[in-house]
């Protein structure tokens, strides 16, 4: 069966109640809402969702909230399950046999230990031999402090059983667009920095996995469709009436902005995080609902989209 990507994901944060426990009956109604709005699946787990905070009975209750939301909405799920280890990668994949709806596993370069570019193809190479569903690699140096250029990302995608590539290198690069230049069939290409979604669709890429489409989720899902489609006008409006949501959203770090909107939306009963991270700052909170009231997505719901001047 061949696997496609394509289109909008949305890498959930996970909503914590009162008592710092993982809040599944909020995290249920997020998930099914942004799949309602657009969203082509979900990916659980990334980092968006704090998972290095999690227990492990903790990280299991996510991944079965979110399974259970794709399924009702016949949606596709990844999971992520990267870790700083080769043996402890392999681990956490193969643990994830079986989980419904489960199309695709999201793997990061491994982080601190800072091997070498060859070693990293090697660590994909070990872990999509022994992983249940095909791999994504998470190329994110700013986070990992190890990143992979246009040789080794082309030497990712010739490998078996990776099925492509998050892009978080924040900026559409050189290396990006070679690769976009370059990639086999069956490997995809998908942003990961949300500012850049729609010229690196435009160029050949093949979809997103967007913490800011938590709010304007649909916008956002037509954004990825036209810039699918090869249309560059509607695209083009759609990136310029969300470019400032990106921008408030990412002011502090991440999720807590996110958090702290859907708070202020309804959408979860606390913007809390988990501690080393902290709140977002009341006036960054401001800065982003302004934001998002400008681009007429003032509540996330699927009669969210952009203003009129811009359709």
């Amino acid at each position: 069966m061949t696997l496609d990507l394509r289109g909008l994901w949305v890498p959930l944060v996970t909503p914590f109640n009162a008592d710092d426990r993982v809040d599944a009956a909020a995290l249920g109604r997020l998930a099914r809402r942004v799949l309602a709005d657009g969203a082509r699946g979900l990916v659980a787990l990334g980092t968006t969702g704090e998972p290095a905070t999690l227990d492990a009975d903790e990280q299991r209750l996510v991944i079965d909230v979110c399974a259970d939301a794709c399924a009702a909405a016949g949606a596709p799920l990844i999971i992520g399950a990267g870790t700083s280890s080769t043996r402890a990668t392999v681990t956490a994949v193969q643990a994830l046999r079986g989980v419904p709806g489960l199309v695709a596993v999201l793997v990061v370069v491994p982080y601190y230990t800072r091997p070498s570019p060859e070693a990293i193809v090697d660590h994909y190479r070990v872990v999509a031999t022994e992983s249940p569903v095909p791999v994504v690699a998470y190329n994110i140096p700013y986070r990992t402090g190890r990143g992979l250029d246009a040789d080794h990302l082309r030497a990712l995608a010739a490998l078996t059983g990776v099925a492509g590539v998050k892009q978080a290198v924040g900026a559409l690069d050189a290396d990006t667009l070679a690769v976009l230049g370059a990639a086999p069939p069956g490997f995809h290409v998908l942003s990961g920095d949300d500012a850049f979604i729609a010229p690196t669709l435009l160029m050949g890429g093949h979809g997103a996995i967007a913490a800011a489409a938590h709010l304007c989720t649909s916008a956002f899902a037509a954004m990825v469709d036209a810039a699918l489609a090869g249309d560059v006008l509607a695209a083009r409006r759609y990136a310029d009436a969300l470019l400032p949501v990106v921008q408030a959203g990412f002011a502090e770090p991440s999720p807590a902005l996110w958090k702290a909107a859907l708070h202020a939306a309804g959408e979860v009963a606390s913007p809390a995080l988990r501690a080393p991270m902290t709140a977002a700052s009341p006036a960054a909170l401001g800065y982003l609902l302004d934001a998002v009231a400008t681009a007429a997505c003032s509540r996330p719901s699927s009669q969210s989209g952009l203003p009129a001047a811009s359709r």
